[in-house]
């Protein structure tokens, strides 16, 4: 192995990325559904938008994002100016790959009499075919503004939408796409752990199938499910999205347990994102070392992608980067 391609490990692996950091004046950003020692060297740690948006207000020449592709690409459209690396480019997201932007502009041709609102995980080149951007923060407020006998597309998740579509009484042409990590939850054996654990509420992601959903105490993003896990009365939370943002929770709560909901095989390793795994602290050096893989866009295209954004900031800008705080908390469970 050569000097220039050699990684270091452990703790000099840890002090290297912070020294690259430092040199090329970088911002970490991590997902929540980032393994703990990817959350814990990050600038900030937070949902995709909300990290765009702090990034877009550092002084930062770099961002590197911790994620998958769409969410490096929103920070580049909302920071053309910076240099926006992603460690591994193959960490991609299976709602954007269920959503081509040619299919999706064929689906929009067809149904004319339809506005479009799309959930933010989707790719650059969709989000320059909506209409408005959603994130599950802003998508309630996005939907009170919109005239009943107004038409919508939803894409490209079906279950958010759905979910969406049968608590705010709003029909929905649906583009049926899904989160395969959301998509994992076994209801039988959410059944079987709320046996085990008598009281516990739910928390779970709008993202999961609907079998999933009716059995939660608290519907919400990430953000607004680490916001429920400080609130509940009690000492055990049962926690239905990738189990990763159970780091934030033990760090926080120390004094609660907090139990990952089940695959069907009875645990939740299935339900950690793959794309999300690709990233590594080795990957993250080596981009801070060599600014690569780096995003890069068409200005066209951006600035096309960037008005279904700013319409999303301009129809909900009290909800949207304040965290998002969730749908409903149900109660008598």
């Amino acid at each position: 192995m050569s000097f220039e391609s050699k990684v270091p490990s452990g703790a000099e692996l840890h002090a290297e990325i912070k020294r690259l950091k430092e040199e090329r004046n970088a911002v970490i950003l991590a997902h929540y559904y980032q393994t703990p020692d990817i959350q814990d060297i990050a600038d900030f740690v937070g949902d995709s938008l909300e990290l765009s948006r702090k990034a877009a207000e550092t002084d930062a020449d770099v961002i590197l994002f911790c994620g998958v592709k769409f969410m490096a690409e929103t920070a580049k459209i909302l920071s053309p100016e910076k240099t926006v690396i992603l460690p591994d480019m193959d960490a991609g997201c299976s709602l954007e790959d269920s959503c081509p932007p040619e299919k999706f502009k064929a689906f929009r041709e067809a149904n004319p009499d339809h506005i479009a609102l799309t959930y933010i995980n989707c790719s650059t080149e969709v989000k320059a075919l909506s209409d408005v951007i959603v994130t599950s923060s802003s998508a309630e407020t996005i939907l009170a503004q919109i005239p009943e006998d107004q038409k919508i597309i939803f894409g490209p998740d079906r279950h958010l939408g759905g979910w969406l579509s049968r608590n705010f009484g709003r029909e929905m042409l649906l583009w049926p796409g899904v989160c395969v990590v959301h998509e994992a939850f076994s209801e039988t054996e959410l059944l079987k752990l709320k046996e085990q654990h008598p009281g516990a509420p739910v928390a779970a992601h709008p993202e999961c199938p609907p079998a999933i959903v009716d059995h939660a105490d608290y519907v919400g993003s990430t953000s607004g499910i680490l916001k429920f896990a400080g609130e509940f009365e009690g000492d055990t939370l049962i926690v239905a999205t990738e189990p990763h943002i159970m780091h934030q929770m033990e760090k926080a709560l120390p004094e609660k347990t907090f139990i990952g909901a089940p695959g069907a095989d009875g645990n939740c390793n299935c339900n950690i994102c793959p794309y999300m795994a690709l990233n590594t602290m080795e990957k993250m050096y080596t981009a801070l070392r060599d600014l690569e893989p780096r995003i890069e866009m068409d200005e066209e295209l951006r600035l096309e992608a960037k008005k279904s954004l700013e319409k999303m900031l301009e129809m909900a800008s009290g909800t949207v980067g304040q965290g998002d705080l969730g749908f409903v908390k149900f109660g008598g469970r």
